[in-house]
Parts: C-alpha cells; sequence; structure tokens
C-alpha cells in the first residue's frame, strides 16, 4: 500500500518533560524492580521498592552480582551474566549505544539461608553493554515476580465458567486462524511434551514431576517473542504459537525452544532432574485449517519426533504416507457401511455404580463393529471415520435400536446410549425412541450427548431435551470438559448428569491442576443438582476421593471393563 503524502504530526517531546519521578512510579505499578549492574565494581544499585520485589531476607545477597548471582538456582534458567554474555550475538538495540543489547532469562531465587521465604522465580528483562572487545561493561533492566506453577485452570466464580486450557488454546487457535485467512497471514504452531514424564514421577514422586513442568513451562514461556502464545495441551504437553510463514522459520523457532529446556537440567526439591522435551510442528493455515487438524497433525509430529529420539522435533509432512491414510478411512467408512447392512454391529456393556455403595446402577451401551475378518473394532477407531464419512447417524440410530432390545430382554436393567447433538433431531432416531418409550421402557433409557461436535442451535437441543424428559429418559451431557458446552448452556439445556471427561480423572491424583478442575465440576453440578459420572476411574484411591468430593458415579476398570453380555443387577435402578 503506497504511504500518504501527509502524515499527522506526531509529538514526539516526551522525553523533554517526562518527570523521573513519573517513569519511577509506573515501574513501581508494574510490580517491577529496576537494577543497574557495574561489572568493574561488581556493584548492584536497585529501585527503592526492591524489597516488595526479592523480599527483605533477600536483601543482604542483592548488593553485589556475586552474591545475587549464588541465589540463583542452578538450573533453573540462565543467570543474568549467562543471559547477557549469550546476548552478544543478537542484533543490536535500535536507538542504543551500538555496544547495547537485550536479553531476556526466567530463573528462580532460592530460598535465603534460614529464611521463611518461598522460592521465587523472577523474569530478568534489560540491555547488556559491551566494550569494544566484547567484554561485558553494565547491565541495566527490571525484575519482576512471576507466579509459582502454570496457568490458573478455573475459575472460582460460578458466574465465570470453568476453562480448560485446552479450551483456551483452541481458542487461539481459532482466532490464528480466522486472522490468517483474513489476512492471507500463515503462523506456527508447536506441540511440546516432556519426554518419559511417567518415569519421572516413578522416580521421583508426583511433587518432584510438577515442579519439573513448572520449570518447562516458565523456560518456554521466557522464550515466546511478541504476539506468541503458550497455553496446556495437557498434563506434559504444551502449545506454542508462534510466528513463523515457513518451515524452516519454524524449525528454527522450535530449536531455540527446545535448547532452552534440553541444555541444563532443571533443580528441583529434589536436586537436578535429567529432562528432555520434543516437539512436533506445522504451519497453518497451509498444513491445517482446523483446530482439530492442528492438533492432529501436531500430535502425529510430536509422535515421530519422540519415535527418532527424545529431545528431538518435527515437522508435519503430509508426504505418501497421508495419502495411504486418506485411503484406508476410506475402505474403512466401506466396512462401517457393509457392517451395517450385514448386521455386524454390536454393542458391549460397561457397568456405572453409585460411588458410595459401589452398587451397579445402570450401564453404557459402547458400539462394536466386527470386521469381515473377525476383527472387532470399538468406538474410539469406529466413530472418528463414522464422523469424516457422515455415517454417525446410521451408527446412532443402530445403537439406539440395539440397546432398546437389550432393555426388552433384561427387564432389571437401565442403560445409556450415546448420540451426537446432530443425529438427536434425526426423524428415524427420534422414531426408534418414541416407539421404545410407549412400551415402558424411557424411564430406564439415559440419552448420552456427545460433546464430539458443537451444538449449534441450543434452543432446538433444549426443546430436544424437553422432549426426551416428556418420553421419561433421563439426559446426560457426556465428555464434559473438553468438549464444546459450557456450565451457562449446560444449566439452560437442564441435563440430569453430567459425565466427566476420563481424560482429567486417570491423573487427578498426580496433578494439582486436574484435581482442581474435577472438583470445581463436581462442586457446580451439585450446585445445579444435576448428577454426576466421573471416566475412567482406575483405582481406589481415586474412587474414594471422587466420592468424598461428591461425585454420584463411577465408571471405569475400578468397576468393571465393558463385556459383550450383561449381569443383570438385583434390583432395578430407580430414577
Amino acid at each position: 500500500m503506497p504511504r500518504p503524502e501527509t502524515a499527522a504530526q506526531i509529538d514526539t517531546g516526551l522525553d523533554a518533560t517526562l518527570l523521573p519521578e513519573t517513569v519511577v512510579g509506573a515501574v513501581h505499578a508494574l510490580g517491577k524492580t529496576a537494577y543497574s549492574w557495574t561489572l568493574d565494581d561488581d556493584r548492584l544499585r536497585w529501585s527503592s521498592n526492591v524489597a516488595d520485589v526479592l523480599g527483605r531476607e533477600r536483601l543482604p545477597s542483592a548488593g553485589s552480582g556475586v552474591d545475587y548471582h549464588a541465589l540463583i538456582e542452578a538450573g533453573s534458567g540462565a543467570s543474568r551474566r549467562e543471559a547477557a554474555l549469550a546476548a552478544m550475538q543478537f542484533d543490536m538495540v535500535p536507538g542504543l549505544d551500538p555496544s547495547a543489547r537485550y536479553f531476556e532469562t526466567v530463573y528462580c531465587l532460592a530460598l535465603p539461608p534460614g529464611g521463611r521465604q518461598r522460592r521465587l522465580w523472577v523474569e530478568d528483562r534489560g540491555v547488556a553493554y559491551f566494550d569494544a572487545d566484547g567484554t561485558l561493561l553494565r547491565v541495566e533492566g527490571f525484575l519482576r515476580r512471576l507466579s509459582v506453577g502454570r496457568p490458573v485452570r478455573i475459575a472460582m466464580d460460578l458466574g465465570v465458567e470453568p476453562k480448560t486450557d485446552r479450551q483456551r488454546l483452541a481458542g487461539l487457535l481459532e482466532e490464528h486462524l480466522a486472522r490468517g485467512f483474513h489476512e492471507d497471514r500463515e503462523f506456527g504452531f508447536a506441540l511440546v511434551g516432556i519426554d518419559q514424564l511417567g518415569t519421572l514421577n516413578d522416580a521421583f514422586g508426583f511433587v518432584v514431576a510438577d515442579e519439573v513442568i513448572d520449570v518447562v513451562w516458565l523456560r518456554l514461556r521466557a522464550q515466546l517473542g511478541e504476539g506468541e502464545e503458550i497455553a496446556r495441551f495437557s498434563g506434559s504437553k504444551f502449545g506454542l504459537l508462534l510466528r513463523a510463514s515457513s518451515g524452516e522459520e519454524l524449525s528454527g523457532a522450535m530449536r531455540r525452544f527446545l535448547a532452552a529446556v534440553n541444555l541444563t537440567a532443571p533443580r528441583t526439591s529434589a536436586g537436578a532432574v535429567a529432562v528432555t522435551i520434543s516437539a512436533g510442528g506445522l504451519v497453518a493455515p497451509r498444513q491445517a485449517r482446523t483446530v482439530s487438524e492442528i492438533f492432529s497433525h501436531a500430535q502425529d509430529a510430536l509422535q515421530r519426533a519422540r519415535r527418532n529420539a527424545r529431545g528431538s522435533l518435527e515437522l508435519f509432512s503430509p508426504g505418501l504416507d497421508r495419502a495411504a491414510e486418506r485411503h484406508a478411512n476410506v475402505r474403512f467408512a466401506d466396512e462401517i457401511v457393509r457392517a451395517l447392512g450385514q448386521d455386524r454391529v454390536s454393542l458391549a456393556f460397561q457397568p456405572i455404580a453409585h460411588g458410595g455403595s459401589r452398587d451397579i446402577a445402570f450401564h453404557e451401551c459402547l458400539a462394536r463393529i466386527t470386521g469381515r475378518d473377525g476383527r472387532v473394532f470399538d468406538g474410539g477407531t469406529v466413530i472418528p471415520t463414522a464422523d469424516r464419512f457422515g455415517l454417525t447417524r446410521l451408527l446412532d440410530c443402530r445403537s439406539m435400536t440395539l440397546a432398546l432390545a437389550a432393555l426388552r430382554d433384561n427387564p432389571g436393567l437401565s442403560l445409556s446410549v450415546n448420540v451426537s447433538p446432530t443425529s438427536i433431531h434425526d426423524a428415524t432416531w427420534r422414531q426408534i425412541v418414541e416407539e421404545g418409550t410407549q412400551e415402558g421402557l424411557g424411564p430406564r433409557l439415559i440419552v448420552e450427548i456427545t460433546e464430539s461436535s458443537s451444538i449449534p442451535d441450543m434452543d432446538a437441543m433444549g426443546s430436544r431435551i424437553a422432549w426426551l424428559h416428556g418420553l421419561g429418559c433421563r439426559v446426560a451431557m457426556d465428555d464434559f470438559g473438553v468438549g464444546y458446552t459450557s456450565f451457562r448452556n449446560l444449566r439452560s439445556l437442564h441435563v440430569d448428569m453430567l459425565k466427566i471427561d476420563g481424560s482429567f480423572i486417570c491423573t487427578m491424583m498426580q496433578s494439582e491442576d486436574d484435581r482442581s478442575f474435577v472438583r470445581m465440576l463436581l462442586d457446580l453440578a451439585g450446585q445445579l443438582g444435576i448428577e454426576t459420572v466421573a471416566e475412567w476411574v482406575l483405582d481406589e484411591d481415586t474412587g474414594r476421593q471422587l466420592v468424598e468430593w461428591g461425585c454420584t458415579y463411577l465408571q471405569g476398570e475400578l468397576i468393571g471393563l465393558p463385556a459383550d453380555s450383561l449381569v443383570p443387577p438385583e434390583a432395578p435402578f430407580e430414577v
């Protein structure tokens, strides 16, 4: 775009009129303290609010560069001196002395000897000045406290919806994609995973593993440039949105992030711990045009990186293997269609128990397809392909037909059956449900609405749920926490039951984040009068904790795995 011949005059005379006390006040208001470090006398000078940032017990060690360096925990990040010296390789700071270089780092200040303060993570940003021979002369900058740990996952107020970090990451990706389509601009996305975190858990315990996650997150965050973002993807994985319009740019950026973590062992309460991260990345929207595609392709690339070597990176490549995969999907879709036509669709039944008594309350129906070669495919294999090729409606109808037949054959049973948000409006599916409820099966039928896709019309969904209630059925929201439904919408839909996604349940005893999130979901559901089901409950400790927090039902390995046959409970499930 050509520049206009005339432009409004910009007043740049602030430097001459800006009072020093105004600058100092702004720095203090931002929670920062300023410093100046001269290398010839090793003297550190601070602004007057240094005690507010460092804490008074650290002040005796803040007068010289040597003493301050001794406060920095080894392995927690590059020290001020290390970051300043490393800045020599970067371009000079525009508008400053040619010898000036900008730097930034994040590190942890240890507990003062005999002190009562907690370990303190800080962000150190400034300008380093060198002589003609490259010798460091002085450093001037700002120090800012960082909150310990990862970003807060949930909000404590009922009026604010609790959101997982993955939901936040998905929202950021949606914004970047929309901007990319509108402005014809591309960006990089990297999925970074901590290698063998389970081994660290076993070797050092979950407290140390959480400390490692903290250090990794802070080191990654310190490498972010302007306009770049980081968010948690899962317990040990982070998503990075980066400024990169080509594979070469993305590869270079990813190597910088990997080096920030892999080159120095993190220092924890158990000492230094050898940790590596691996990464998989892609350029969007060139290589992925939706959030689900970005997540899928990035996970594929991360898996390939880990197969190659721990601590490595891999860029997504569509390649010939992707074409082969698409052909395989087409063949599998044909297998699903044939199975529907040849009565090779069946149900497995997984028990769900009352949390307190552990008596079986009802069973969830899980679709299975038997291939022409006799192999059995479960829903995790079938549903993605069915969704992609528009076969979900047919599977939902067949699953409901089979579930109603099982209810007729087993008068003492209650069953829950999955249905997608689109199938629930299908005329054939509705007719199948109506015929079953006319036989009095409604009170023993729970309809689980899956969150695999968004609900386009909440009013229409609310009407459909009211229709199911009128037929005597109960309604559950499945996989809550990773999908699209908010608590605000949940309240308006008047569902009877909430099924908490198992990805939060199976790791909650090892992850403080997941524990907080699960407990908040249970508290909010209780306040709304909604019963809850915890999926993927693996052991008694998890089950006991969930019951203490008010979870109504438990589902998972602790209660029982899916089976082809039904074992009727002694008494029917009362609703």
